[in-house]
């Protein structure tokens, strides 16, 4: 129980937001100095995770903006809403919230599954996104075209029975062990010493909610579908937007070569490649994480 107190006690102030029906969860952290010239910033959770994944980063960068935090509907401490789960209907989430509290343009910074609803929110919304910071960055849809036509259809129809609830519930329930979280975590991150209880608590804890069986149930049904997602080499060449790309060069989820081809994509976006670091940089080596973000908006509001 100390574990989580700690890490709650560091996330700022923790409120629920109703928001189309569902109690949605988010944080916020003013600094102590309020300027309101700083840009505020809006950080989004990757899959499976939650605000408090963002613990080691929220106090520091409240430092010097208004930083927010939401747990987006279906993680963390938001409701398991029984709902067609799309990185569309984050996006919306995020908007409908920024329209709410926050009326003036931001830097969005997310973390793999975030990174994308982050991309997603600053083409559909451009007036509200100052800049984009990404970490593990996925794009779907490579992984359609990587796979020749003929072969499509019976890959879908493989995803789909995986995907049925009669596998998944139970598959939901061994997921879920503290022990087999913690073997995930072991791939995810490069540094066995970041994998601490604490984070096995904030990973863990929701699954413990209502309805987060049949919510984790429609999560991966809904990753597996064709539009779950835009293509981040469609979207990306689009955007007019300073952008900030961070991976973790021993990512094992997402190829750290894709870093790369991204850049390509847009003349705006800045790379920055980590060493010895994960698919969660932000969480395994918070400090240089932080400094990063920190300085890339500093220098990024003196070229405007």
């Amino acid at each position: 129980m100390d574990t989580i107190v700690d890490w709650q006690q560091r996330v700022g102030n923790q409120r629920d937001w109703v928001w189309r029906g569902w109690q949605t969860r988010y944080t916020y952290i003013r600094p102590a100095l309020n300027n309101r010239k700083t840009t505020p910033l809006i950080l989004l959770h990757g899959f499976g995770a939650s605000i408090g994944h963002w613990r080691q980063n929220l106090e520091v960068l409240g430092e010097h903006h208004t930083v927010y935090a939401l747990d987006m509907l279906g993680w963390g401490a938001s409701e398991k809403a029984p709902v067609n789960y799309s990185v569309h209907l984050w996006a919306e989430q995020i908007y409908d919230f920024w329209k709410t509290f926050i009326c003036q343009p931001v830097v969005l910074v997310g973390n793999s599954l975030g990174s994308l609803v982050c991309l997603a929110v600053a083409a559909a919304h451009p007036e509200m996104v100052q800049g984009v910071v990404m970490m593990s960055l996925p794009d779907p849809s490579l992984e359609q075209e990587a796979i020749p036509p003929i072969l499509r259809p019976v890959v879908m129809g493989i995803k789909n029975l995986v995907a049925s609830p009669l596998l998944l519930k139970p598959l939901f329930q061994f997921l879920r062990r503290p022990n087999v979280v913690r073997r995930w975590a072991s791939i995810a991150y490069a540094n066995p010493e970041a994998i601490t209880d604490e984070l096995v608590e904030i990973l863990v804890g929701p699954s413990g909610d209502r309805g987060s069986a049949r919510a984790f149930t429609a999560l991966l049904k809904a990753t597996i579908g064709i539009n779950f997602s835009p293509s981040v080499k469609t979207v990306l060449p689009t955007l007019q937007i300073p952008m900030l790309l961070i991976w973790g060069q021993k990512d094992r989820f997402i190829p750290p070569a894709l870093a790369t081809q991204f850049a390509n994509f847009n003349e705006k976006l800045e790379l920055l490649n980590l060493e010895n670091v994960g698919h969660c940089p932000h969480d395994e080596c918070p400090d240089v994480v932080n400094k990063a973000i920190l300085d890339w908006i500093k220098s990024v509001n003196s070229e405007q």
